[in-house]
């Protein structure tokens, strides 16, 4: 289901986008709106799944989490991909995991404190889950782009 916005919207988004602790009537005062407009239209926008909520971001690397990593998971069966997920999230180092197209079953993220931690989560973890039968890892050296969809 594809979900049509206008352009006011749009505005609301853009601002809260930026900065999820934007005061509502700072942004209603910009778009020329009022604060109770701005809340009914993010209600709008809650119920039709638009927004599926708000986080506060948290600095890995202020906590000492240094090496970021990709990894290719190979199943030696698909059927294995329900069982392997539960497994890799019991696993806090995994921030995503994702079923994929191509070589591989499975592509996790994984934040590791350095190369050191993320050899023994890859021996001890990872590698030891049923039915995985090889990791393919690509250490991320730097991140370039952090954004979500513009609108």
């Amino acid at each position: 289901m594809v979900v049509e916005i206008d352009g006011i919207d749009k505005e609301i988004l853009r601002f809260l986008m930026e900065d999820a602790r934007k005061p509502i009537l700072q942004i209603a005062n910009k778009i020329g709106i009022s604060g109770a407009a701005i809340h009914q239209r993010l209600r709008k926008l809650e119920q039709s799944g638009v927004i599926s909520g708000s986080k506060f971001v948290v600095n890995q690397k202020v906590l000492g989490y240094n090496t970021m990593a990709f990894v290719g998971v190979y199943l030696d069966k698909a059927a294995r991909n329900l069982e392997a997920v539960k497994e890799l999230k019991k696993i806090p180092e995994v921030l995503e995991c994702h079923y994929t197209t191509g070589n591989w079953s499975i592509l996790i993220k994984i934040i590791c404190r350095d190369n050191q931690h993320l050899m023994n989560l890859l021996n001890t973890k990872i590698q030891t889950i049923e039915g995985v039968s090889r990791t393919e890892t690509f250490i991320s050296l730097d991140q370039q782009i952090d954004r979500q969809i513009q609108l």
